[in-house]
């Protein structure tokens, strides 16, 4: 499955390298032989693009290493760092429009109508854009990788950076309004920080292993009321490596169960939480017995936490 993963997110890094290094060869070349500075400027962002998908490439050949001494869980979260990192990215690029196209607001120099065929240059890069995005994007769902996700994202903003010098570019002739090409720009620039933001916040919410989702805590719950001799699940922990899940509980069985019968029933919950949860990286059992003291227990969910949050989201169930 790993190795899979990897080759996968190597083809898919590979194919938005070469995307992006065509689109931005091409904006960048029509734009200076147009005239255009804001096509330049796009050539200039999807040339920055190159750098996001070689750090995505580079993370895929980390992600494949085994675990050692040092990293004994294997090296899946840096899948969640390289997605911070891309969104550095995003956000520094977002803040470089953001200046520019502010500048531009404040000067008041008149800017010369660039050549025509610029707007069929953007229209070129729109499409590609957008293609590379929907690949990243399904791609990136497909097999739950932070870092392709949020290269997606920045491949949609560079189609709205796109949509904004063709905006900028139409009222420029028809209106002889090239300010509007400022202002478009920096309302962007503003909406890509914001994107960028988000981006950083969740890839932080993963790296101090926090869920968005308590419908797993929920399945985790259910999953040991449907083994028969367990009971009470209680400091319960859950947290994201990449697409997997690192699960940790404890149960209660009666103390007349002998050793055997314990370890049987802490299996059979092992293997109901997999049936239940895809994408199980391991789980560990605690077994305690039946009314056990658990007033000094400080960490992890319990049923009783439960009760009051929403209905399980399914999309974690396994099929």
């Amino acid at each position: 499955m790993t190795k899979t993963r990897e080759k996968k997110i190597i083809r898919a890094s590979w194919i938005a390298i070469f995307g992006n290094a065509l689109l931005s060869a091409l904006k960048i070349v029509v734009g200076l032989l147009a005239g255009s500075l804001s096509l330049v400027a796009d050539g200039i962002d999807s040339a920055g693009d190159i750098l996001g998908s070689l750090i995505t490439l580079i993370t895929a050949r980390i992600i494949s290493r085994p675990p050692n001494m040092l990293h004994p869980y294997g090296f899946d979260k840096a899948d969640t760092i390289a997605s911070k990192l891309l969104a550095f990215v995003i956000f520094f690029g977002g803040a470089q429009l953001a200046i520019s196209s502010f500048q531009r607001m404040l000067s008041a120099e008149v800017a010369p109508l660039p050549s025509k065929i610029a707007i069929l240059v953007v229209l070129v890069s729109i499409v590609g854009k957008q293609l590379l995005a929907g690949y990243l994007r399904t791609t990136g769902r497909k097999i739950d990788s932070p870092m392709l996700k949020a290269n997606a994202k920045n491949m949609q903003n560079d189609v709205l950076i796109s949509v904004a010098v063709l905006v900028g570019l139409a009222f420029t002739y028809i209106l002889h309004m090239p300010i509007l090409d400022a202002i478009t720009a920096f309302l962007v620039s503003i909406w890509i920080i914001v994107v960028a933001i988000r981006i950083i916040i969740q890839s932080s919410r993963e790296l101090m292993d926090s869920l968005d989702d308590p419908g797993i805590y929920q399945l985790i719950n259910q999953s040991v009321t449907n083994v028969e001799g367990a009971y009470n699940p209680h400091r319960i922990r859950a947290r994201k490596m990449a697409q997997y899940y690192m699960i940790a509980l404890d149960i209660e069985v009666s103390g007349s169960k002998s050793l055997d019968e314990a370890h049987r029933i802490a299996h059979a919950v092992e293997d109901e939480i997999k049936a239940h949860i895809k994408n199980v990286y391991d789980i560990l059992i605690h077994v305690e017995p039946l009314g056990a003291d658990r007033s000094k227990e400080r960490f992890g969910i319990s049923a009783s936490d439960l009760k009051d949050e929403p209905k399980v989201d399914t999309q974690h169930e396994a099929g």
